[in-house]
């Protein structure tokens, strides 16, 4: 199987033409040639269990494979137990209704560093997810569902490239999630081309084993950022100033055979995006 490609949410023209109910997310998706889609839960997880059931439905009848962001202010790191365990809470919530629209993957911000040091927070985030693949356990959902730790683009969020790999030691089950947009703003454009994307994939490789490297899952998207703080804000492909390029990835991807989910982040062209990173991809499997 090659690499999947879809977008996050809805772009503007899921609007633009007519579209208001998630039923007619998987036709959408599927008018462009993709084939994934991310459900956003950024602001809550707020689906029922009926409508998620019926969303992979229609996802599955159209061969779209879905995952799932949870809540954007998850926070495994910070340094009140409370916030750790309503953490917690919010992946449970996110596996429940992931589970029930047959998304495997969930991605999950992993919070900021705020006064601690890089390694204490890494401790207290590893310990969180611990915790949490005990509750999935209990609910019979861990082998049901893969948590995807994301990389980061602000610099004083926890979850850079080897950080997140660490967070991926917690369980052999989970995969990376990693935005290469995130990346290449902490390291302020610090992703120049092929060689950059390399090292990344064969960091994933040499931590993490093959065979989850090569299924890894993906966050693409260009994104300004500022001289110190990284990420400012998402752009679209139209833009010429700020990176990173998709072309240079899509070829290794190939050359490799690997299989990842490719999920465009763009604003609002995000499925459009989506499309020509995978014509990209595509184009490199034919030569």
């Amino acid at each position: 199987m090659g690499a999947l490609f879809g977008p996050a949410g809805n772009a503007q023209s899921f609007h633009d033409r007519g579209y208001k109910t998630n039923l007619d997310i998987p036709g959408y998706v599927k008018s462009f040639g993709l084939t994934a889609y991310e459900y956003q839960c950024g602001r809550g997880v707020k689906i029922s269990q009926e409508s998620a059931a019926k969303l992979g439905a229609a996802a599955g009848a159209e061969g779209i494979s879905l995952s799932l962001h949870a809540p954007y202010y998850i926070s495994l790191s910070s340094v009140e137990e409370e916030k750790r365990d309503n953490s917690i809470n919010y992946i449970l919530q996110s596996a429940r209704a992931a589970h029930a629209m047959g998304a495997k993957r969930i991605v999950v911000h992993s919070g900021s560093c705020g006064k601690l040091s890089r390694e204490e927070a890494l401790e207290l985030a590893k310990g969180t997810l611990k915790k949490c693949v005990t509750a999935l356990e209990e609910e019979g959902l861990a082998d049901k569902v893969i948590l995807c730790p994301e990389t980061m683009g602000k610099v004083n969020q926890l979850g850079d490239l080897n950080e997140v790999m660490e967070l991926c030691q917690v369980d052999e089950r989970f995969l990376p999630c990693i935005d290469f947009g995130h990346l290449n703003a902490r390291t302020f454009g610090g992703i120049k081309g092929k060689e950059e994307y390399r090292q990344i994939l064969d960091t994933m490789e040499n931590r993490l084993g093959a065979d989850r490297a090569k299924r890894f899952h993906s966050h693409f998207s260009k994104i300004q950022y500022t001289d110190k703080g990284g990420e400012k804000m998402h752009l679209t492909f139209e833009d010429t100033v700020y990176g990173p390029e998709f072309e240079p990835l899509a070829e290794l991807i190939a050359k490799r055979g690997w299989s990842p989910v490719f999920i465009c982040e763009s604003a609002g062209t995000q499925a459009e995006d989506a499309a020509a990173m995978m014509q990209m991809y595509q184009g490199y499997l034919d030569k």
